[in-house]
């Protein structure tokens, strides 16, 4: 009980008392003047840098997204144009390939051409070179013969002479019936 008693002399410790309660009004009251005309506006200054940062960074932030995307697009199109110029050099290429094969081409046969001309030409002046040669040969050849299996009815040029003629034309027309065929 005893507790009882001093603890019923004692203040209460949640009773209010009167001059507390204005000083703690007042405190308050210049607390919060202070706060408000002194931090408050601070505050809202660094708020409002920040939130201007903020939106500066993702404007300069959406900006520089645009202007690459905007790079990336050119660069692909001057891609694309390089490609194109790439498969049109080739084409151009091929193409010049193909006229230079076909040029060399016409080039080698107009040769084997001329080739083949000059060889008919050497064959022919041939030909006749030998043709030449033999009559004259196939002539005294003849003649020898002749002499010796008729000795006695060549004696006369005159006979001679015809017989060799004769003999030559007939020559003559078997060489170009072989020639012709």
């Amino acid at each position: 009980m005893e507790r009882l008693i001093l603890a019923a002399e004692e203040p209460s410790p949640i009773a209010v008392y009167p001059a507390e309660l204005v000083l703690g009004l007042v405190s308050f009251a210049i607390l919060f003047f202070v706060l408000w005309k002194f931090a408050v506006p601070r505050f809202e200054k660094l708020y409002e840098e920040r939130t201007d940062a903020i939106e500066g960074g993702l404007k300069r932030a959406q900006e520089a997204q645009e202007q690459a995307d905007r790079l990336k697009k050119e660069y692909e199109d001057q891609l694309a144009g390089l490609r194109a110029e790439a498969a049109r050099i080739r084409d151009d290429a091929r193409a010049e390939g193909q006229q230079i094969k076909a040029e060399l081409r016409e080039e080698a046969e107009q040769e084997a051409a001329r080739i083949k001309a000059r060889g008919d030409e050497q064959i022919a002046a041939a030909r006749a070179a030998a043709e030449r040669s033999l009559r004259g040969e196939v002539g005294g050849l003849s003649v020898q013969l002749a002499e010796r299996l008729l000795r006695e009815q060549l004696a006369d040029d005159s006979r001679r002479s015809a017989t060799i003629d004769s003999f030559l034309a007939d020559l003559g027309e078997t060489g170009q019936r072989s020639g012709a065929s």
